[in-house]
């Protein structure tokens, strides 16, 4: 007999809500599902009997330091582009696929078959690579960063070159996401 999976969903859309629990009681039998459609509802609950949580990136953002220590647990719906979803070591679905992958997708998920989604990218970013996408996170203009890291401004182009070249990810909110979903930079140090 299987056991059934505790489920949290924080999402603020209901119709995302429902299309999730009907393929998630469809397909992934028995399952016990609980709504939150804020954050602080989540926390307030006994967070701890969920064996999964779903939630979408923005939430996931914002509440990093509660979900990256729950990162082999929780799967983020998304809509970003692929560049930004091959490069973190996230649990994602892909909102705009076809039901096929998605329900293939969390097939690999509940199995506990994450490999698709292991990421050695960190490593070939160099050192200095990492400093300058920091202070890129946290906001800081080219002029900001090659002084702070007292380097020439042409420097400072030359590595996001190299960076976004390195991860695919052209878009600030995409280096945002990655760094986040890394560890290289916490909820807290990003301007708002």
């Amino acid at each position: 007999m299987q056991s059934i999976k505790h489920i949290a969903i924080l999402l603020p859309d209901t119709l995302q809500c429902l299309g999730l629990q009907s393929l998630l009681v469809n397909y992934f039998p028995p399952v016990e599902i609980s709504y939150f459609y804020t954050f602080e509802a989540l926390v307030n609950s006994h967070c701890d009997i969920f064996d999964y949580f779903f939630t979408n990136a923005t939430l996931f953002v914002l509440n990093v330091d509660f979900f990256l220590p729950r990162r082999s647990k929780t799967i983020v719906l998304t809509a970003d582009s692929i560049e930004v979803r091959k490069n973190t070591s996230i649990n994602y679905v892909y909102v705009q696929a076809s039901q096929e992958v998605i329900i293939e997708q969390l097939k690999q998920y509940f199995s506990g078959d994450n490999t698709i989604l292991s990421n050695d990218s960190n490593k070939e970013l160099s050192v200095r690579e990492v400093e300058v996408l920091q202070l890129i996170v946290k906001g800081g203009t080219n002029k900001e960063i090659a002084d702070k890291l007292c380097i020439s401004l042409n420097t400072v182009l030359t590595h996001r070159k190299n960076i976004t070249a390195k991860l695919g990810i052209k878009t600030v909110s995409g280096l945002t996401f990655y760094a986040i979903m890394n560890g290289l930079v916490s909820g807290e140090d990003i301007e708002l």
